[in-house]
């Protein structure tokens, strides 16, 4: 079992750069798929960027060139790093495992990008 903190939300700028952070209770090494989804108001929750091992990552179309997943398997912690940001990527962005075929989900932090 596995708990998620995600940290690093807040009101920026379009344009803006923000780093998201995601603490795990437990160790990230043995865990293959880690990941970020977002949902914005209104809408349902959708894939932002994922990890599913050996450095292999996916993007959202939406972000692509924009957003960058990585980990640090020695802190326990995954980050989105999310540059030129734009209105529409306000949302919350929750962290995501799979571990041993089990998901599980932080509790989100809230990210919104206006002027």
């Amino acid at each position: 079992q596995v708990q998620l903190v995600e940290s690093g939300g807040g009101l920026v700028q379009p344009g803006g750069s923000l780093r998201l952070s995601c603490a795990a209770s437990a160790s990230i090494f043995s865990i293959n798929v880690m990941g970020w989804y977002r949902q914005a108001p209104g809408k349902q929750r959708e894939l932002v960027a994922m990890e599913i091992g050996r450095g292999l990552t996916s993007y959202a179309d939406s972000v692509k060139g924009r957003f960058t997943i990585s980990r640090d398997n020695a802190k326990n912690t995954v980050y989105l790093q999310m540059n030129s940001l734009k209105p529409e990527d306000t949302a919350d962005y929750y962290c995501y495992a799979n571990l041993q075929s089990k998901g599980y989900w932080g509790q989100g932090t809230q990210v919104t990008v206006s002027s």
